[in-house]
């Protein structure tokens, strides 16, 4: 048998007081339940740990150096009680997001709750949707922030926002049919897609139906930024990729949006997390805070 900790604050009480009357009182207990935890403390140890003087329990040499020892133990356990407790706003938070969502949403998002809960670690994770989902899987993030859909029993899914993809080029000309195209009349032309896995890549490809076979492919990039990049040296490809990862290029005239005729690509932004997962305090009030803020930068 190990002496628990509510025995050695017990010990500590009475080494304090040298009454077992008073410590009942204090701790809520009887006082033959005070007696009976300090000789169970002592068959444990071994050794007798009070003397009795004139009505009082005094501390002999062994439990001198047994109330010493233990003594800041027992204070440090109890302030670990204490913050894990009444303290909600302090630990660590891993975090999985998509490659469009920690590129273009959460950077602000985590400044601003960093500020507000200066004491919380936000330690992400960053990959593209199929493999937050099998970070999620195996227990390695506490949640996640994907595009897209997420095939997986033992994956919860909630929808966090609406995110709309349109079709883009560096061919000026090309964009400049306000009509818009139908868009099997493009699919000739050498398109540059995210890897597969990417949320991106698979709405485009489901809207696409029966069509994606049709897909000239020329190029597959893991990055959107690296994607931009090519289109803006080729100024001839295409490529579809969320609308507020391209904004800025849209702005400067370094981009173009191809209108696309009686097709809309759009998806959801999914907060996912393993159907098992138990949500602390901390960690709910992380999603409900990123919920608000995604919802203030989506509506923009």
């Amino acid at each position: 048998m190990k002496a628990t900790l509510r025995q050695m604050e017990i010990f500590l009480e009475v080494a304090h007081t040298g009454h077992l009357t008073k410590v009942a009182e204090k701790m809520g207990v009887s006082q033959s339940a005070v007696s009976m935890s300090i000789k169970e403390l002592e068959n444990i140890i071994g050794y007798k740990l009070f003397d009795r003087i004139n009505k009082k329990l005094v501390l002999n040499e062994k439990g001198r150096a047994f109330a010493e020892a233990i003594a800041p133990l027992v204070a440090k356990l109890n302030d670990i009680e204490e913050e894990f407790k009444n303290d909600e706003n302090n630990g660590e938070l891993l975090i999985g997001v998509s490659t469009t969502i920690a590129d273009y949403l959460i950077p602000p998002i985590i400044c601003h709750y960093m500020n507000i809960y200066p004491h919380v670690k936000v330690n992400l994770k960053i990959g593209n949707t199929r493999q937050i989902a099998e970070m999620i899987e195996n227990g390695a993030i506490d949640i996640g922030f994907v595009e897209g859909h997420v095939d997986s029993t033992s994956i919860q899914q909630e929808t966090v926002g609406l995110d709309e993809l349109i079709v883009v080029t560096g061919d000026k000309e090309l964009a400049a049919n306000e009509e818009g195209y139908y868009i099997d009349n493009l699919l000739d032309k050498q398109w540059i897609l995210r890897e597969e896995g990417s949320g991106t890549r698979e709405v485009f490809l489901t809207h696409l139906g029966e069509m994606a076979s049709q897909l000239n492919l020329f190029l597959e990039l893991g990055h959107p930024e690296s994607i931009k990049n090519m289109l803006i040296q080729s100024g001839k490809c295409l490529t579809c990729l969320p609308r507020i990862s391209v904004m800025k290029e849209l702005e400067r005239g370094d981009l173009f949006e191809v209108k696309i005729k009686k097709l809309k690509f759009e998806r959801q932004f999914l907060l996912i997390y393993h159907k098992d997962k138990y949500k602390t305090s901390l960690l709910n009030k992380f999603i409900y805070f990123t919920r608000i803020q995604l919802g203030k930068i989506l509506k923009r």
